[in-house]
């Protein structure tokens, strides 16, 4: 499933337009990624939660030349489902 599919499910469900459900969307989406990128967790019960995570420095290969590389630490984003999203999983597989 793409944003827009996401979008039409929505507005399906809401029984709202597909614009005012892509405006949901979106605000979502950009909510959670300005919380991580300022370091904030962000948990939706059942769900799961976004967070940053640090990553650390680590020494990495060149895959063409097979030189050495340092590669430096960075903060990523993660996500954890939540035990609801993992039993929702397991039992449709």
């Amino acid at each position: 499933m793409n944003k827009s599919e996401l979008v039409d499910a929505i507005a399906e469900k809401t029984e709202t337009t597909k614009a005012d459900a892509d405006t949901m969307v979106t605000a979502l989406i950009e909510s959670i990624m300005e919380s991580v990128a300022s370091g904030e967790k962000v948990s939706l019960i059942g769900f799961g939660s976004f967070e940053p995570r640090e990553r650390k420095a680590r020494d990495g290969r060149n895959p063409h030349t097979g030189e050495t590389l340092k590669i430096p630490a960075t903060t990523v984003p993660a996500f954890s489902a939540g035990k609801s999203f993992k039993t929702i999983v397991a039992s449709a597989a």
